[in-house]
C-alpha cells in the first residue's frame, strides 16, 4: 500500500528535498517522469523509494507496487514543498548507485564505442546516451572531467536509456585511448577542422570508437593525436560546427551497425 506524505519535513522523503539546488549524492541518484521511471523498472538498477503525486501513482500503480521499495504519495502542493519547485509530472524515484563497468569489461564484447572528453553539459550527455542506444552503440566512455551522467537532468534527457547503456568513467586520460586501440578499435576524432576527412567517405571498420570533445573547445590535442583518423561532418553556408549532441548523433547514424530484425525495441544489454 502507498504511504501518504503530508509534510515536507517528513524524514522518509529526505532524499527528495531541494532537488534543484542539491549536490549529487554518492549513494543514490534521482529519476523523474513517468517514462524515465518506467524504463528504470526494466533495468538492473535498484529503487530505494518512490515519491508520486496521486495522479502519478494512478499511472504507475501496477509497476511501482511490484517493486520492493516504499511508495510515498503526496499531493502536488506537498511535493512542490519537498522538491523546491512545481514538478508537474509528479513522478520521482530514488535509485541506488552501483559500480560502473570497467573499460576492459566493455572492450571484451563491444564493437561500437562513443568516447566523450571534457563535457559538463548535462543536456548533451543525456542526449548522447539516448542517441547511442538508439543508434546501436554498445557503451559510453567518459574522461575524468565529464559531468556525472547520472545527474537528474541528464537522466531525464536520456529518456531512461541511461539505465541500459554501459558507461565507463575513466580515472586517467588520455591513456585509455591506447587501450581502446589495442583492443582492435579504429578511433575517429570528430572535429570541425577543414583538413579532417569527410566522415561520410570513410569505410566503416568492424570495431569503431568515435571521439568527441566538449562543445566549444572540442577535443584536446593529445586526444586528437591519439586517434587513427580525424573526421568532420561536411557543412554548408559557412556554418562551422553543430551542437555536440546533434554532431554525435549524425556521426553515430553514419557508422551504426545494421539493425537486426530479431532485435527487440528495448533489450537490456547489461546487468
Amino acid at each position: 500500500m502507498p504511504i501518504t506524505i503530508e509534510s515536507a519535513d517528513d524524514p522518509r522523503v529526505a532524499e527528495f528535498v531541494g532537488l534543484r539546488d542539491r549536490p549529487m549524492a554518492d549513494g543514490f541518484f534521482i529519476a523523474e517522469t513517468e517514462l524515465v521511471v518506467s524504463r528504470l523498472l526494466t533495468s538492473p538498477f535498484q529503487v530505494r523509494s518512490f515519491l508520486l503525486t496521486p495522479k502519478g501513482y494512478g499511472k504507475l500503480r501496477d509497476q511501482v507496487t511490484a517493486v520492493a521499495a516504499p511508495v510515498y504519495v503526496a499531493e502536488r502542493v506537498v511535493m512542490q514543498q519537498i522538491v523546491g519547485f512545481d514538478l508537474h509530472r509528479g513522478v520521482l524515484a530514488s535509485v541506488q548507485r552501483h559500480p560502473l563497468p570497467s573499460l576492459a569489461d566493455v572492450l571484451a564484447t563491444a564493437t561500437r564505442l562513443l568516447v566523450i572528453e571534457g563535457s559538463n553539459d548535462l543536456v548533451n550527455l543525456g542526449t548522447v546516451v539516448r542517441s547511442a542506444r538508439g543508434l546501436g552503440f554498445d557503451a559510453l566512455v567518459l574522461d575524468p572531467r565529464c559531468a556525472d551522467p547520472f545527474a537528474r537532468r541528464s537522466v531525464r534527457v536520456s529518456m531512461g536509456e541511461i539505465f541500459h547503456l554501459p558507461i565507463v568513467r575513466t580515472t586517467t586520460w588520455p591513456q585509455p585511448l591506447a587501450a581502446i586501440a589495442e583492443a582492435g578499435f579504429e578511433t575517429w576524432a570528430l572535429t570541425p577542422d577543414l583538413t579532417a576527412t569527410d566522415l561520410f567517405v570513410m569505410p566503416r571498420p568492424a570495431k569503431l570508437a568515435l571521439l568527441a570533445g566538449a562543445e566549444g573547445p572540442g577535443l584536446t590535442a593529445a586526444s586528437r593525436g591519439a586517434a587513427h583518423h580525424q573526421v568532420r561532418i561536411p557543412m554548408h553556408h559557412g556554418v562551422d560546427s553543430l551542437n555536440l549532441g546533434h554532431a554525435i548523433a549524425i556521426a553515430m547514424a553514419a557508422t551504426s551497425p545494421p539493425v537486426s530484425g530479431a532485435e527487440s525495441s528495448h533489450p537490456p544489454i547489461w546487468g
